[in-house]
């Protein structure tokens, strides 16, 4: 990974129910030098900022998870660790919604490493922690329609 890429070792919570899901984007982060501290859900993800005092500088968490969605997750956290950033990511068609109305950072599954990387740093180094307008960050906002020659 390029050294443009990578972080600080900043610590970031990584929450998802897929286990597959949850251990590549933790292997992406940690080659790209963050700490990882990860969970397969809502209910283990507070359990594990409880029990850390280490600080959390993000949460990146899955919007659509059984028992605590991703904004539940991340309004429950920030309440007890108001400095942490929150970025959330989805992989369904509608996962955004939910994410505009609290103005956190999105981005949308799959997503390339090196993007998401991007993306991470970029929130990081964000003025505003609490990332208001967060909408700047959609992954989306940047992807390039290829239109298809229907005359085949």
């Amino acid at each position: 990974m390029p050294d443009s890429l990578k972080g600080t070792l900043e610590t970031i919570l990584v929450v998802d129910d897929h286990d597959m899901v949850l251990n590549t984007v933790k292997a992406v982060l940690e080659q790209a030098n963050f700490r990882v501290i990860s969970a397969n859900g809502g209910a283990s993800a507070v359990k594990v900022a409880r029990e850390t005092d280490r600080t959390i500088d993000l949460l990146l968490s899955d919007v659509d998870m059984p028992g605590m969605s991703g904004p539940d997750l991340g309004e429950l956290l920030k309440r007890t660790r108001p400095d942490m950033h929150v970025m959330l990511m989805s992989g369904g068609a509608d996962g955004n919604l939910l994410v505009l109305n609290y103005g956190w950072a999105f981005i949308q599954k799959p997503f390339v490493a090196g993007k998401l990387v991007q993306m991470i740093k970029e929130v990081l180094h964000s003025e505003d922690r609490s990332q208001l307008g967060g909408q700047e960050f959609d992954s989306r906002k940047d992807t390039k329609k290829i239109p298809c020659d229907q005359s085949r």
